[in-house]
C-alpha cells in the first residue's frame, strides 16, 4: 500500500497541569464537526455538525470479566494529538485514490488502556485500545449513541432462525429490508444490525457502523428504554456447538458469560459515526475503508475482479441443449464456453459440486470431472471459483486452500456463516489470510457487512450480508426489492461492497411478479437490471441467469459482460433514500452513468458536463415505452453530445437506465 503526500504532526505531551483536565475537543479540518469530550465519572462524548447535535453526551466503556471497568472513574496520564493527510492507493476499490484527511486525539488513562477519537470531513469514530500484560475477557462495551428529538431512522432487524425451537437473532444470514420509522416505534426486543441510518436537522443524516473487525464481535444496535438512542449489544461467545442443516451449519447452543477474549495488547474495532449534509455522500463513502488496518505484507497483483457465470439462481437452467441439464461436467462446460464467448472471467460451481452431508471438500460428487473442468476453463481463459459451507471449510482450510490452488482454483465463495459473535469473525479473518496465502480469491456470503477486511486483505472481493436477487426466488407477497434496490446503496453499501448477485433477463412490474423458485424474475425493469451492475458497488458480479436466456438478449448480455467491476473514480449523481440514485463511475476514459428508482415513474435530467470534453460517443440503455407494463421492454439508442452536455431520461415504476460514455 503506497502512502503519499503525508504530512503527520505529534503534538507534545501535554503539560502536567493539564492532565487533571475533564473536557477536551476535536474537530475536523473543515471545522463543521466537532466531537467534545468529558472525563469525570466516565468518559462521555458529542457530536455535533455546524453547531447541531448530531449525537448528544454519550458513555462509553469496557467491563472486563474480573470487575475492571475500563473507562468508570478515568485517571488521564497523558494526550497526544495529531493530524495527518494522506494518500491511500487501493488494490481492489471504486477508486484509484483515497484522500484521508483527519485530526486525532488520544487520552491514554492508568490502567493500561486508551480511546482515540478521529474527526473527518465526513465522521467521527472512536476506539478502545489496551496496552496490557494478561489477556483480556471482556464482559461487555459500553456502546452508547444518544439520539435528542425522537428521530425517524432507517433500521433492519436479523430474521433470526430456529435454535431448540425459538429464534435466535443472533443466527442469522444478516439479509433484511428497512423499516424507516421514528426511533420510537422500533420494537425494543429487536436487535438491529448495522449499518443504520438517522435523520438529523436540516436534511442531514448519520450512519451507524463499525470498522476494523478483525477479532472481536459484531455491535448489534438496541433502542433504550428512554427511546432516547441506541446502544451497543453483542453476541455471546459461543460455548456449546451442534451441527444441523444438512450437515453444512454450526448451532450454537449455549454461550459463554463473556463476548470476547482477546490479547491484552488489543486495539478494538473502531465505533463509526458517518455525517452527511447531502444524501447523494452516503454511497461513495470512504470512511469504513479508511478506518481498516492497511493491507498487510504481500504481492497482490495476482488479485483479478470480474464478472462471474452463476448457475444457483437459475437453478442450471440452461436449454435448447443435447444433454441433461444439472449438477455435472457438460452443464459446467456449457457455462464456461458462455463466458468465454463473452469475455466473462469466471464461472462458479455453487453449492452441489461436493458430496452433500459430510462436509469434506475433498469428497466430489462422480457427475463432475472437476480436473477436466479446470483444464477445459484454462483453455478457455476463464478461471473457476468454488462455493464451500462454513463448516466444511473451517475443517481443513489449510488442506483445501492447498489442494484446489495447486488445481487452478482461483476463489471460494463460503457460505453459511450466518453469525457475528467473535468466533465467527475471526474465521472470516482466517479465510483472507489463507486464501492470500495460496492467491485465492475469497468472496464471504452468508455473512455480515464488511468493516474493512478487503483493505486489510484485498483478495476478499465481496461480502453478501444483503437483501439480494436471490430472495426473488422465494419471496412472500408483498415483498417490495424495489424500494430495497434504492435504498440499500445509502445505507449498507457504506459499509463495503455487496454481492447482490444481480442480471435477471425476466423483468416484472409489480402487479405481475411472481416468486418461482427454479425460473426466478426479478422485480421491476429490464434497465433496472443493467443499471444495478453501475449502482451497487461488487468487484466480483454475478450474472445471475441462464446462458441460455443471455444468449437470446445478446444485446444487454455484451453490455454487461463489458461492464468493469473496479473503478478509477465514482459520483453519485443525484439521489434521495428510498426514492431514486444516479451513479457514475470512470475506468480509465469510459464512463458509465446509470440510475434507477422506486415504483414512481421519473424524469431525471443529467448533466454530463463533468466528463470535460464533447468529443464522445453514448450508447444508452432506457426503460422502453411499455416498461410499465412489460418490464422486459427497453430501447437502446446512440446518442450523439448535446450542446450543453444535459440529456433528459425517463424512468419507468421501478425502472432503470444504463449508458456507457466513450471518449473518442
Amino acid at each position: 500500500m503506497k502512502l503519499k503526500r503525508i504530512t503527520l504532526f505529534l503534538m507534545i505531551l501535554l503539560p502536567v497541569m493539564s492532565y487533571a483536565q475533564k473536557t477536551w475537543t476535536l474537530e475536523d479540518a473543515s471545522g463543521k464537526i466537532n466531537v467534545n469530550i468529558i472525563l469525570d465519572k466516565d468518559i462521555r462524548y458529542q457530536i455535533t455538525h455546524e453547531g447541531y447535535i448530531m449525537i448528544d453526551f454519550s458513555p462509553i466503556s469496557l467491563t472486563l470479566t474480573d470487575g475492571r471497568t475500563l473507562g468508570e472513574k478515568p485517571r488521564l496520564k497523558n494526550a497526544k494529538r495529531r493530524t495527518v493527510n494522506e494518500t491511500i492507493h487501493p488494490i481492489v476499490y471504486k477508486k484509484a485514490t483515497i484522500e484521508d484527511e483527519y485530526n486525532e486525539l488520544t487520552l491514554n488513562f492508568r490502567g493500561g488502556y486508551s480511546v482515540v477519537f478521529r474527526a473527518y470531513r465526513d465522521g467521527v469514530a472512536y476506539r478502545f485500545t489496551t496496552n496490557l500484560k494478561d489477556s483480556l475477557f471482556v464482559a461487555n462495551e459500553q456502546a452508547v449513541f444518544n439520539l435528542p428529538d425522537n428521530p425517524q431512522i432507517y433500521a433492519a432487524t436479523p430474521a433470526g432462525r430456529k435454535v431448540d425451537g425459538k429464534e435466535c437473532q443472533y443466527f442469522s444470514a444478516f439479509q433484511n429490508t428497512y423499516l424507516h420509522t421514528p426511533l420510537n416505534e422500533w420494537n425494543k426486543e429487536r436487535l438491529i444490525f448495522m449499518p443504520t441510518l438517522v435523520e438529523r436537522a436540516h436534511g442531514k443524516k448519520i450512519s451507524i457502523t463499525e470498522a476494523d473487525l478483525l477479532n472481536y464481535p459484531g455491535m448489534y444496535l438496541k433502542t433504550a428504554n428512554d427511546n432516547k438512542g441506541f446502544y451497543g449489544h453483542f453476541a455471546p461467545y459461543p460455548k456449546d456447538i451442534s451441527v444441523e442443516v444438512r450437515g453444512l451449519k454450526e448451532v450454537v447452543k449455549s454461550r459463554e458469560p463473556y463476548i470476547a477474549k482477546v490479547p491484552g495488547k488489543t486495539a478494538f474495532p473502531w465505533r463509526v459515526i458517518a455525517i452527511s449534509e447531502q444524501d447523494t455522500e452516503l454511497p461513495a463513502s470512504d470512511l469504513v475503508y479508511k478506518l481498516a488496518s492497511p493491507t498487510v505484507e504481500g504481492d497482490f497483483s495476482w488479485v483479478k475482479p470480474g464478472k462471474v457465470a452463476w448457475e444457483w439462481w437459475n437453478d442450471w437452467g440452461v436449454y435448447g441443449v443435447d444433454f441433461k441439464a444439472g449438477i455435472n461436467t457438460e452443464t459446467y462446460k456449457y457455462y464456461i464456453d458462455f463466458a468465454a464467448r463473452f469475455g466473462i472471467e469466471y464461472v462458479i460451481l455453487d453449492e452441489g459440486w461436493a458430496v452433500a452431508g459430510p462436509a469434506d471438500l475433498f469428497q466430489i460428487v462422480p457427475e463432475i470431472d472437476m480436473e477436466e473442468l479446470v483444464r477445459y476453463a484454462d483453455s478457455k481463459g476463464v478461471g473457476l471459483i468454488l462455493w464451500a459451507g462454513y463448516r466444511a471449510f473451517n475443517n481443513d482450510m489449510e488442506r483445501v486452500c492447498k489442494h484446489y490452488a495447486q488445481m487452478g482454483i482461483k476463489g471460494f465463495k463460503i457460505d453459511f456463516m450466518d453469525r457475528d459473535d467473535q468466533q465467527m469473525i475471526e474465521f472470516n479473518r482466517r479465510c483472507a489470510e489463507v486464501g492470500a496465502k495460496y492467491k485465492l480469491m475469497i468472496d464471504l456470503h452468508g455473512t455480515s457487512k464488511p468493516t474493512g477486511l478487503q483493505r486489510t486483505y484485498p483478495n476478499v472481493v465481496n461480502f453478501e450480508g444483503v437483501f439480494g436477487l436471490e430472495e426473488m426466488k422465494w419471496a412472500q407477497e408483498g415483498t417490495d426489492q424495489v424500494t430495497y434496490d434504492v435504498t440499500v446503496p445509502f445505507i449498507r453499501m457504506l459499509a463495503g461492497p455487496m454481492d447482490y448477485t444481480q442480471g435477471a433477463m425476466a423483468n416484472a412490474n409489480k402487479k405481475n411478479f411472481k416468486a418461482i423458485y427454479s425460473e426466478p424474475m426479478s422485480q421491476g425493469t429490464r434497465c433496472r437490471q443493467l443499471a444495478a451492475y453501475v449502482v451497487f458497488d461488487s468487484p466480483l458480479n454475478m450474472l445471475c441467469d441462464s446462458p441460455s436466456n443471455y444468449l437470446r438478449e445478446e444485446e444487454c448480455t455484451r453490455f454487461i459482460a463489458g461492464i468493469p467491476t473496479t473503478w478509477d473514480e465514482t459520483r453519485v449523481l443525484q439521489g434521495k433514500v428510498g426514492e431514486y440514485i444516479v451513479t457514475a463511475r470512470r475506468k480509465g476514459y469510459t464512463w458509465y452513468v446509470a440510475g434507477m428508482t422506486d415504483w414512481n415513474a421519473r424524469n431525471l435530467p443529467l448533466d454530463l458536463s463533468f466528463i470535460g470534453t464533447k468529443n464522445y460517443r453514448i450508447e444508452l440503455f432506457k426503460d422502453g415505452i411499455n416498461a410499465d407494463r412489460i418490464g422486459k421492454d427497453y430501447k437502446r439508442e446512440e446518442l450523439r453530445p448535446t450542446a450543453d452536455n444535459t440529456y433528459n431520461v425517463h424512468l419507468a415504476p421501478g425502472g432503470g437506465f444504463a449508458m456507457k460514455i466513450t471518449k473518442q
